[in-house]
């Protein structure tokens, strides 16, 4: 009798990816993507600043719902050394999370490379992104990832917060804060934790009854969806700072090019 199809299959995937066959929450740290005095550069750079706004979600300003100062920094373009720093941080954190869990570009997109040996174009396999050097996988993600806007948070101490649990995939209004509809791009959300001197302020995930403990220089990534709706607990006894942002799809005009009629 042939070996069944099943069970080889899930013994090779436990192999290469761990993950799949253990139920993973598909939360993950990544500790030190930017060093202390990096961190506390940014947030005294956030003070001197007097830049802060109110913080708004999609539905506007409403401090019920989040409680927080921000620097939106794509509307500052002196802040722009900031975002690239931000940037590459996270970036580095993604490459990291694909190799995890490669389906989340391989899933949605069928995505093709020249094969090594034929330079035929050929599907990228999970395997052959998992083991593909770093030079490469960038090309990959920046061929079909784009970074979204940053949000450089305050949260006021005994004060400050966001109780409102919420994902961060959903249908813009195409107002001036999303005219593109971006919102909808979104794959997986990102943050910076800037500081650690405060009590509780943990990020808390609703569904995987997971609380995230802030520690300065640590990155956290998720999925976008409602399957991660989470929320900003209140700091005690200090502020909270924190850097915001998403992976998002490139538009589809970028993808595919410009529809034929």
């Amino acid at each position: 009798m042939g070996e069944d199809f099943s069970s080889s299959e899930n013994a090779r995937l436990s192999c290469r990816w761990p993950a799949a066959m253990n139920s993973p929450d598909f939360i993950e740290v990544y500790d030190d993507v930017l060093d202390a005095a990096t961190c506390q550069a940014l947030i005294a750079r956030f003070n001197a600043s007097h830049l802060a706004v109110r913080g708004a979600t999609g539905g506007g300003v409403d401090v019920k719902l989040k409680d927080s100062w921000d620097i939106r920094l794509d509307d500052h373009p002196a802040w722009a050394d900031a975002r690239q720093l931000l940037n590459r941080a996270a970036f580095s954190g993604l490459r990291r999370y694909v190799r995890r869990y490669p389906h989340a570009v391989l899933a949605p997109l069928q995505l093709k490379m020249p094969d090594p040996v034929t330079g035929q174009l050929v599907m990228v396999a999970p395997e052959r992104l998992v083991d593909m050097d770093d030079n490469l996988l960038n090309q990959l993600l920046n061929q079909v990832l784009r970074p979204g806007g940053i949000n450089l948070q305050k949260y006021l101490a005994d004060q400050g917060g966001y109780p409102y649990w919420h994902s961060e995939h959903y249908p813009s209004q195409h107002g001036p804060r999303d005219a593109a509809g971006d919102s909808l791009h979104r794959v997986l959300l990102w943050s910076v934790y800037l500081n650690d001197d405060f009590e509780a302020g943990e990020t808390e995930f609703l569904y995987q009854q997971r609380l995230i403990r802030p520690r300065t220089g640590t990155l956290l990534i998720a999925p976008a969806a409602f399957t991660h709706t989470h929320r900003g607990n209140r700091a005690r006894g200090g502020d909270k700072y924190i850097a915001t942002s998403w992976s998002l799809f490139q538009r589809a005009e970028a993808l595919y090019g410009a529809p034929t009629r």
